[in-house]
């Protein structure tokens, strides 16, 4: 058995994100396509002196004692009978608050580590049911992680899919590579209760410029050339007014070149896409100095 493990935790963005409204459960449904994109956060998981302890260090921040963590790691420890402690060090590189799904990547990173460290074996069916005590997003990740029935967390590909319902509901889909795409990080974060508390505010007021309803769903509209891209992302006309940063950084990401650019998920990341990468490249030296940029 292992005694310590170190997995990298994919960001993603979204391509079009209809919000519907809250359900009675609390949740919202959804439909989108998530796709990862290249900027990683790193987990490294270490097994530990003493029982039920799930002790969480992050190079950057300073975690809540209930976090992403320690929820899998007590759904984990139920589902399996196994009390043994670890210790989890995260470094990071997805910004938090950005819309970029790094807390559901990293806790899905944990739970196959866990998976792996432990010999347990679980199958699928099992790693989705600890996803569903942790996060929406956390579904998807673990899709993307299991591909095509195996593991894929040591040598990650790029993963698309097509996400409805609260985010259970993940059909992989071709993921398109003729494309790059350009992270571009407004300095302001965006907590998805925020975000998710403005668009609540939308429906209610029933504003259509917010909520509007796209005839296509966002598979469809993915399969198109870019050019003809009309996704529709929910949250960026709330998100954007009440954050200027938002706002100002998706300007001028658009001004840059960008084919298409919109926010990514509850924000606050824009993101631009871009056929060649040259003039990825070229935007991408336009907006270093007053943005911090990825380019994926």
């Amino acid at each position: 058995m292992l005694d310590s493990i170190t997995v990298p935790a994919p960001a993603k963005i979204n391509l079009g994100l209809k919000v519907f409204p809250k359900r009675a459960d609390g949740y919202h449904d959804i439909q989108s396509v998530f796709q990862t994109v290249r900027l990683f956060d790193e987990v490294t998981v270490s097994l530990i002196k003493g029982k039920n302890t799930c002790i969480v260090e992050c190079d950057t921040l300073q975690l809540p004692e209930e976090n992403t963590f320690t929820l899998a790691y007590k759904a984990f420890c139920v589902l399996t009978g196994i009390n043994t402690g670890v210790h989890v060090f995260v470094k990071k590189r997805i910004p938090s608050g950005g819309g970029l799904g790094g807390g559901s990547s990293d806790a899905s990173s944990f739970i196959q580590s866990l998976d792996s460290l432990f010999g347990t074996k679980l199958g699928f069916s099992s790693l989705t049911e600890i996803a569903g005590k942790v996060g929406s997003d956390v579904f998807f990740f673990t899709h993307a992680l299991f591909a095509d029935g195996k593991k894929r967390f040591r040598s990650f590909e790029p993963f698309a899919a097509y996400v409805e319902g609260r985010g259970e509901k993940v059909r992989q889909i071709e993921c398109r590579n003729d494309f790059s795409v350009l992270l571009v990080l407004p300095g302001v974060s965006v907590s998805t209760k925020t975000a998710y508390g403005l668009v609540d505010m939308e429906h209610e007021k029933n504003i259509n410029a917010c909520c509007s309803v796209q005839e296509e769903n966002p598979e469809s509209i993915y399969r198109k050339d870019i050019c003809r891209w009309n996704f529709v992302n929910d949250f960026t006309v709330p998100v954007a007014r009440e954050f200027e940063p938002v706002a100002d950084a998706l300007k001028k990401l658009k001004a840059s070149g960008a084919l298409f650019a919109d926010m990514s998920g509850s924000g606050s990341t824009v993101f631009g896409i871009f056929a060649d990468t040259k003039d990825a490249e070229k935007a991408k030296k336009l907006l270093d100095g007053r943005y911090v940029t990825v380019l994926s």
